[in-house]
């Protein structure tokens, strides 16, 4: 016995499907699978001793309209499958397949691996019951709706399950639903995952542009202390490179190969800020996930978390990241289980926190814990013997990006040099980049640049265009206020605060205004 794969050539026309299954039925040959396509039939029967292939292909090939008949190795299908499965089965990610009854009719190895399976004895049982009546995927059998990466937390009796899933429905040609499909990564792969993703974006200290004796003495005293676990505060201006300093540190830290998580204090509301440092357990406010969301103290753990902006902290949420420094503990909100964490953290702000605690703004015990090593990165225009370097780099950086070899004119260096670059290094990569775009040629003149002040100045002071209506000079008017407010204050909530307008307010005139740079 043996298993033989034809494909048949032939005439495209009715009746030509039956007439070879019938050559096949009438020598009593079994056939197994028949795949039929335009001018195509691939078969796949068992031929015994009593058959010479060779001589039942010559006999067949001479039936009407049968052009030319082929050994094959694999059918189309066969193909295709067997190649659906090699993916299936080396892919990184969980994957579960239940029909329209919840029951698994595919799961494979990592999938079963994540529920502490195997996926042998998972294939035939209700998902429900060989793992949780709570799986997201049997919502989708009721309501159709596909979700993403929605994060699970059940216990079972193998253990603790804590998984992000992602589900679709499958449907058929009349549009009912047949079934569900799901991927699963286990929380500890979505850490690893986002390790991998911050760890690209990491840079060391060599990366760090400079000539200044200024800033090669922070970067001696930053690599002194990178290794240790002591709460880092850097200071200096906006546009100063903070956040580029907290990643070096963390490069060269112990935790190098553990996630770095960034996030601005000043660039959400209080109530979202808390939700994202800690997270929050199921149906703890309106709209909250089902099985709540990790925060980012649980995501970063064994890493590094950089609070930016941690001027910008409420007094609640500064107590709360007290509790964290002192404790070593975190509470999700809406929950009551206290979840251990070990997260080296590394602030940074532009604010005189040393004020803001006299005026009762800052912890005098928080101000005490984070800055245990302060670092201050000075600001452009106390270095500038770095400002050529700077230059060179970003003219490097954007001519390459634009298919261009930029340079400066002589007034144009002259005027760079001399610029205070209120934002720092920040202000020159945008004034670089803004020049780099408007530029005719590959010489970048006095009149490709622009600081932000280069409209005529009127009489009475106010900085307009020319033949300007009504509704722009309003948005100048309003645009010259809000920039004054954030250069003094150096944060979104400061300035609304001497506005008189709301926080969420402000964030969307910055960005409608692009003065991100003055908060950053």
């Amino acid at each position: 016995m043996s298993v033989v794969r034809w494909k048949f050539e032939t005439e495209n026309r009715i009746g030509m499907i039956t007439e070879v299954a019938r050559a096949f039925s009438e020598r009593m040959i079994p056939v197994f699978v028949m795949e039929v396509y335009p001018g195509e039939i691939y078969v796949k029967f068992e031929l015994d001793e009593r058959w010479d292939a060779l001589a039942l292909k010559e006999n067949m090939r001479q039936m009407k309209d049968v052009n030319q008949i082929f050994d094959i190795e694999v059918l189309p299908q066969e193909q295709k499958e067997n190649e659906l499965q090699v993916i299936l089965q080396s892919v990184s990610e969980g994957i579960v397949a239940i029909d329209h009854s919840g029951v698994i009719r595919y799961i494979n190895p990592h999938g079963a691996g994540l529920f502490l399976l195997d996926a042998a004895q998972m294939v035939g049982k209700k998902i429900a019951e060989a793992v949780s009546a709570d799986c997201p995927i049997l919502n989708i059998l009721k309501t159709g709706d596909p979700f993403d990466n929605k994060e699970v937390l059940v216990d079972t009796p193998r253990g603790r399950l804590h998984y992000l899933t992602t589900g679709r429905p499958l449907k058929n040609e009349n549009n009912k639903i047949i079934g569900a499909v799901a991927t699963l990564r286990s929380m500890k792969a979505a850490r690893q995952l986002v390790n991998q993703l911050t760890k690209s974006q990491m840079i060391e200290f060599e990366e760090i542009i400079h000539r200044s004796r200024v800033v090669e003495d922070v970067i001696c005293m930053a690599k002194k202390v990178a290794k240790s676990n002591y709460t880092i505060l850097i200071r200096g201006e906006s546009g100063t490179g903070k956040e580029l300093f907290a990643r070096a540190i963390h490069s060269t830290s112990d935790r190098r190969d553990k996630p770095f998580l960034p996030i601005n204090c000043a660039a959400l509301p209080e109530t979202l800020l808390e939700s994202e440092l800690f997270g929050y357990e199921e149906g703890a406010f309106s709209g909250a996930k089902k099985g709540g969301k990790m925060g980012l103290f649980e995501a970063a753990n064994d890493g590094t978390l950089f609070l930016d902006e941690i001027g910008e902290l409420s007094l609640v949420l500064q107590s709360k990241l007290l509790r964290v420094l002192q404790d070593g503990v975190i509470r999700r909100v809406g929950g009551q289980k206290i979840i251990p964490i070990n997260v080296r953290i590394i602030a940074a702000t532009n604010r005189n926190l040393e004020h803001m605690v006299g005026e009762n703004k800052f912890r005098q015990d928080l101000y005490y814990r984070i800055n245990v090593i302060p670092l201050f990165i000075p600001p452009l225009r106390d270095r500038p013997e770095d400002i050529p370097l700077l230059c060179g780099y970003f003219l490097d950086k954007y001519g390459m990006e634009m298919g261009k070899k930029l340079y400066f004119s002589k007034e144009t260096e002259s005027i760079m040099i001399s610029h205070s670059w209120p934002g720092n290094v920040r202000e020159m990569q945008n004034v670089i980049l803004r020049a780099a775009h408007i530029v005719m040629g590959n010489e970048i003149g006095a009149h490709d640049l622009f600081f932000g002040e280069n409209f005529p100045i009127q009489p009475n002071g106010a900085v307009f265009p020319e033949n300007r209506n009504l509704k722009q000079a309003k948005d100048q008017i309003e645009r010259i206020e809000l920039e004054k407010s954030l250069r003094k204050f150096g944060s979104a909530r400061g300035a609304a605060k001497e506005l008189g307008i709301s926080h969420t307010a402000v964030l969307r005139k910055i960005r409608r205004y692009h003065l991100e740079d003055l908060i950053k």
